[in-house]
């Protein structure tokens, strides 16, 4: 097999931002005290960090997939964009004396998920059409 740069960073990135979204799943899905904090920080605790763990189990899993990592990326990074945003307006980059971690891995996620869709800017709207038909 020979693989091409582009392909070699696009899994890349995408690898790695599905490790990382499917790796804190576990902290969201028991409850974890740093996760019930932000979350009760924000408002949304418990629907928000429910509905938040379960879309970035499909941005995960989609991302794992290289049919539909793009569409997996775009849900990704625009679930770090809000937890990004949320970190610099409401929580502070340090959260619970973690050094700044969370947000670092917010960042990694988001970078990763923008390299992922822009070096599968072509396979974009054939991937968005899988899950809305209806666009034409």
């Amino acid at each position: 097999m020979n693989f091409s740069f582009n392909y070699i960073v696009e899994r890349t990135a995408s690898l790695l931002a599905a490790i990382i979204l499917l790796q804190t799943l576990f902290f969201k899905f028991s409850g974890a005290e740093e996760s019930t904090f932000i979350f009760s920080s924000l408002g949304i605790e418990p629907w928000g960090r429910i509905g938040t763990v379960i879309l970035e189990l499909a941005a995960g899993l989609m991302l794992l997939s290289r049919a539909f990592s793009a569409v997996g990326a775009l849900l990704g990074a625009g679930l770090m964009a809000g937890a990004i945003m949320s970190h610099l307006l409401i929580l502070g980059i340090e959260v619970q004396g973690d050094g700044g971690w969370l947000f670092a891995l917010a960042v990694a996620v988001f970078v990763s998920n923008i390299i992922t869709l822009i070096m599968m800017r072509a396979q974009f709207r054939p991937q968005l059409r899988r899950f809305l038909p209806f666009l034409r």
